[in-house]
């Protein structure tokens, strides 16, 4: 075990410090609706992330130093010993090899009965997940400073030399270019062979593994406090603030959404384009990786030990609590069994949950098996395929997804399918489609520029709504402001974004006389109307439509 194994473990255990001191004045959303209870508990000592074939076995590296298959319960099938303990997600190739690292600097692939086939020593302890090329070879990085390929039958490549110790995992793009983070605070890009592209600086050290789009482009957070996007040329695109440190590996929805957690205690999602959609606070700091389901919620886990599920607009659904740290990424089945370690090695299994969404980068490292590389649009037709075979009977069984609303006083139905009018009926003219009714959360999803999104609800700036309902507002805190309504000074719930104060939807609703609606016309929008005053602000009504429920793994892909 070499010096360095001890380096990202104090960072970590710093930054979870900060984490807990930061993030516990801010108490999470109230839930929706009751959780799951975990139905399987095992003390297995894991101490790496969970992999899941798609035969739902599992594989991990334990504080025993061993790698270890198990059946989807946890129960062993094998294990086999290596030099030292490790942190890093196991590879499982198509074939059933599995590529696995430990902190003795070595990387082992291993038969699918747990025979060894082969096994390279390299210059430092390995703590990023290996990275599977399509061509069978694997891009390891070290903290020794290098990036590694090796061919399928474990003989050495090519090396490159960072200078700093590497702790991100690497991810490969659709052209095969390599993506890394370093301690050397720069994101780099290299091509097939080893050659250096690019960097890009962030502002400090890059813990966080890349994840990458299907256009290529590379989204990451750095202890910076930001989470960053840079497009494949290497150009920074966009950078978001977050209130701490952003370690955690960021996923890509099937929806398009960059969603990660930060150590200030919150969860973002931001589209392609770098606007927020909506915040989440979990209340502390996140370290692992979200997962996004086929019903399009978010699971994400905390350092208090909370597994929290997010609905498509930011809402709280269910929680999780078990009071160990859970400082690992979440791992899903296609059989629909949610898996992750909390402290002390401890697997907790949750069953009967919906399988994993299918897209490029729904999970930590790209796919339930952790390959690191975005996968073809061939492969991801079949992998959306063998999904929906083998989700086909958790799915029937589940009751209708709960992700899109917060029990609306009229759910969305599903979008049918149009029929042609009958030739025996007069042709009616086109009508408009009614207006539902809305929840906080559906009106978050529907958010106009000058909104703000955060927990599943929508905030709009206090300065404009009391300007065009014309209410006299003061005693303005981070938390609280008082306005005048029919002669009566009320307390308000305010909220504080880029240092402004912004109001709840739903407290203005909640105000004497006040009342808030969806219209159409002039303009597609949120109205209110408050003592003979009416203002009506901006919404996005395609986005707001698209939170309907739909079919799960529809046309082949997955609402």
């Amino acid at each position: 075990m070499s010096k360095t194994h001890f380096f990202p473990a104090l960072v970590l255990m710093t930054l979870a410090g900060i984490s807990a001191a930061s993030a516990q004045s801010a108490p999470s959303p109230v839930p929706q609706f009751t959780a799951p209870k975990v139905d399987i508990f095992k003390e297995l000592r894991v101490i790496s992330g969970v992999t899941v074939s798609g035969n739902g076995e599992l594989t991990f590296v334990g504080s025993d130093a061993k790698i270890h298959r198990t059946d989807s319960k946890g129960s062993e099938k094998w294990a086999f010993p290596v030099g030292d303990i490790g942190r890093a997600y196991p590879v499982v190739t198509p074939q059933g090899v599995t590529i696995a690292a430990s902190y003795d600097d070595t990387v082992y692939a291993l038969d699918p009965g747990g025979k060894l086939l082969w096994k390279q020593k390299l210059d430092g302890d390995i703590f990023a997940t290996p990275a599977l090329r399509i061509d069978g070879s694997v891009i390891v990085a070290t903290a020794g400073g290098t990036i590694h390929a090796l061919s399928a039958a474990g003989k050495p490549l090519w090396t490159y030399k960072v200078g700093a110790p590497v702790f991100s995992s690497p991810a490969i793009g659709p052209d095969g270019t390599i993506y890394f983070g370093a301690q050397n605070n720069r994101m780099h890009a290299l091509t097939p062979g080893g050659q250096l592209k690019w960097t890009y600086a962030a502002g400090s050290l890059v813990f966080s593994s890349p994840a990458v789009g299907p256009d290529g482009s590379v989204y990451f957070g750095s202890s910076d406090r930001r989470i960053h996007a840079v497009a494949p040329d290497g150009k920074p695109r966009w950078t978001l603030l977050t209130g701490l440190f952003v370690n955690a590996s960021p996923i890509i929805t099937s929806g398009g959404l960059v969603v990660v957690g930060s150590y200030d205690g919150s969860v973002y999602a931001v589209n392609t384009s770098g606007e927020t959609e909506w915040t989440y606070r979990a209340g502390a700091g996140i370290a692992g990786s979200a997962v996004e389901l086929s019903d399009g919620s978010v699971l994400v886990p905390d350092l208090s030990g909370t597994v929290h599920a997010i609905g498509k607009a930011g809402q709280a659904l269910w929680q999780i609590k078990t009071g160990k740290k859970i400082d690992t990424g979440l791992s899903v089945s296609d059989q629909g069994s949610l898996y992750f370690v909390t402290d002390g090695g401890g697997l907790n299994i949750v069953q009967k949950q919906r399988p994993l969404a299918v897209g490029p980068w729904t999970t930590f490292h790209g796919a339930p098996n952790p390959v690191g590389r975005v996968p073809t649009p061939v492969e991801l037709q079949a992998q959306t395929q063998a999904r929906r075979e083998a989700a086909s009977a958790v799915l029937a069984a589940l009751k209708p997804s709960t992700a899109a609303t917060t029990a609306p006083a009229h759910p969305a139905q599903p979008a049918q399918p149009s029929q042609p009018a009958p030739t025996t009926q007069p042709t009616q003219p086109a009508q408009p489609a009614p207006v539902p009714a809305l929840t906080p959360a559906q009106y978050a999803a529907a958010a106009g520029q000058k909104a703000r999104v955060a927990d599943g609800q929508l905030f709009l700036p206090l300065t404009e709504v009391a300007g065009a309902l014309r209410l006299d507002v003061g005693n303005v805190t981070v938390r609280t402001a008082t306005v005048r309504v029919q002669g009566q000074a009320l307390p308000i719930t305010v909220r504080t974004f880029d240092r402004a104060a912004f109001v709840p939807l739903a407290a203005l609703s909640d105000l004497p006389g006040a009342s808030a609606r969806l219209t159409r016309t002039p303009a597609a929008g949120v109205t209110l109307s408050l003592g003979g005053q009416t203002a009506l602000f901006p919404v996005n009504l395609t986005r707001l439509l698209s939170l309907q429920s739909g079919p799960e793994f529809a046309s082949g892909t997955v609402r």
